[in-house]
């Protein structure tokens, strides 16, 4: 029984670690993010757009990413995996929180001064 317990404690954490799917490549990510023509609706940089919702400081992990792709809400239009993969969609994931985080409306000075008249 002991032994049993051991080599599950040994193993499980093995198994775990190879069910982890891999990190993206945020460069990758930046060319599909182009190339697929996301940046239409949200924009270069994520930051969203006439069309299509902000994406930089993005709540969603890489699962929820590729979940949301494939059977999105509103007008966005499905991407299967014919279009982008899984992993493609892993690197505009690790493309998407490598953007900085849109500064607040009260810490761009220009809109300040604008306000103030």
């Amino acid at each position: 029984m002991r032994n049993l317990l051991m080599t599950g404690l040994i193993v499980l954490p093995a198994v775990l670690l190879a069910q982890t799917a891999p990190a993206g490549n945020a460069d990758n990510g930046k060319r599909l993010f182009m190339e697929k023509n996301c940046y239409y609706c949200h924009g270069t940089t994520g930051q969203g757009g006439r069309d299509g919702a902000r994406l930089t400081n993005t709540a969603l992990n890489a699962d929820g990413l590729i979940r949301y792709v494939r059977k999105p809400a509103g007008a966005m239009p499905a991407y299967t995996e014919k279009l982008i993969s899984d992993q493609e969609l892993r690197d505009v994931h690790a493309y998407l929180k490598s953007l900085p985080a849109a500064k607040a409306p009260k810490d761009i000075p220009l809109l300040n001064q604008m306000s103030e008249r």
